[in-house]
């Protein structure tokens, strides 16, 4: 069987929105689909006697329900369920370990209370081993997918996400790369040759894509590169976008780094946030 899309659900509309999201996501790359409920533990259990069971059942009740809706709208999509006892992360990072991606809502209720970007989310998106989509904001249909890639280090998973994402959709990839040097004031800019700059930096962004454009020849490419923050140019290409994808870097303990520029897209982009670990 093919690695799964796993999305956290909890009955809230957010979550809801991932679950669609995951769902058409898998449809779309014939892959499964898996349902994942955090039933986390109350920290003080001797308050709650009793409740486990009546709290499993409304677990067990919950995905049925979020199932049957999947199976209602695509009903030759596998798909399957589990209900973990664990807190949400944990729970999510033991059921997502061997899947394709994870799909998590921006924020949630219940088993995923602490689902607001910057909590679950975003600890999600700075462990997690496979690509993360933190759906926010609106896909829009037709719209373009959008890539972030720094140039000071190896893209290349970033790159092939984001190609295959626009293959599969039949949409135009931008890819953005935006620089500022920190430190000098805006009204300074003027020592800097600010269009060689950008010719240089655009020659690698090329450079960088070549064996991807190969590889997706279908994919039409756009180059977008400028003098501006990171983040900035990031949220503004995701105005109208169906998805950004930006990278999370690995560190020598095997942990990975959500640096300022991606945590910055997450919490700002305006459609799905795709977030990538790279080695």
């Amino acid at each position: 069987m093919s690695e799964a899309i796993v999305v956290g659900t909890d009955g809230s509309a957010e979550s809801e929105r991932a679950v669609e999201w995951a769902a058409a996501e898998a449809v779309l790359r014939k892959r499964p689909l898996h349902l994942v409920h955090a039933l986390e533990r109350p920290v003080l259990p001797q308050l709650f006697g009793g409740k486990d069971e009546e709290l499993a059942q409304a677990g067990e009740a919950l995905l049925e329900t979020v199932r049957d809706g999947v199976r209602v709208r695509w009903p030759e999509l596998e798909t399957t369920t589990a209900l973990v006892a664990d807190e949400p992360a944990k729970a999510l990072a033991e059921q997502s370990e061997e899947a394709f991606e994870l799909v998590l809502g921006s924020r949630g209720r219940g088993g995923f209370a602490s689902m607001l970007l910057g909590s679950t989310s975003r600890r999600m998106a700075s462990q997690s081993t496979v690509p993360v989509v933190i759906v926010r904001g609106e896909a829009t249909a037709g719209g373009e997918v959008v890539v972030g890639i720094d140039l000071s280090w190896e893209s290349d998973r970033v790159l092939d996400y984001a190609f295959e994402a626009a293959a599969l959709h039949g949409a135009r990839l931008r890819v953005v790369h935006a620089w500022v040097v920190y430190g000098m004031p805006v009204e300074a800019s003027w020592v800097i040759d600010e269009a060689a700059v950008n010719r240089d930096l655009r020659a690698q962004v090329v450079a960088a894509c070549a064996p991807l454009r190969e590889r997706y020849p279908q994919v039409e490419v756009v180059e977008d590169v400028s003098m501006d923050h990171p983040v900035t140019a990031l949220s503004e290409a995701s105005r109208g976008a169906r998805l950004a994808v930006v990278g999370a870097r690995r560190r020598h303990w095997d942990t990975l780094r959500l640096g300022s520029t991606t945590h910055g897209a997450v919490h700002h982009a305006e459609c799905p946030v795709a977030v990538v670990p790279h080695d």
